[in-house]
């Protein structure tokens, strides 16, 4: 999990929230084990930015990626960052319920582990439209 960690790391270290100046990090790794880093992105108009959770999905499809095996997130201090709502759905795209979201210090201290389940109980997915 160390290299989920440094590039999430990195990743916030890396966004861009002049507004809030809540810097987010996430990474993701693959089903081939590579690893996949995205940060918050802020708009001055609002609406229009987005959190590092779909960067970093951005980057896993953009290099063939096709499934999510792990995530890391971090935010500011010590205080837990877990993927808001709209972040979780997306990460259920491309990731199964059993796959753990690490949530970390901005110094990359684990505070907690979470399943996607845990965090997205009774989700909608890719299965429900076949």
């Amino acid at each position: 999990m160390r290299d989920l960690v440094e590039a999430a790391k990195s990743a916030r270290a890396r966004a861009h929230a002049p507004y809030s100046r809540f810097f987010v990090g996430a990474a993701m790794r693959d089903e081939l084990g590579r690893v996949h880093a995205g940060g918050n992105i802020e708009n001055a108009a609002y609406p229009q930015g987005w959190c590092a959770e779909p960067s970093a999905i951005s980057h896993l499809v953009m290099a063939g990626g096709t499934r999510i095996t792990e995530v890391v997130v971090m935010g500011n201090g010590d205080t837990l960052c877990t993927p808001c709502g709209g972040c979780r759905q997306k990460i259920r795209e491309f990731a199964a319920g059993d796959v753990k979201i690490h949530c970390c210090t901005e110094h990359g201290d684990l505070i907690r582990t979470f399943t996607l389940d845990e965090l997205l109980p009774h989700s909608f997915g890719p299965e429900n439209l076949k």
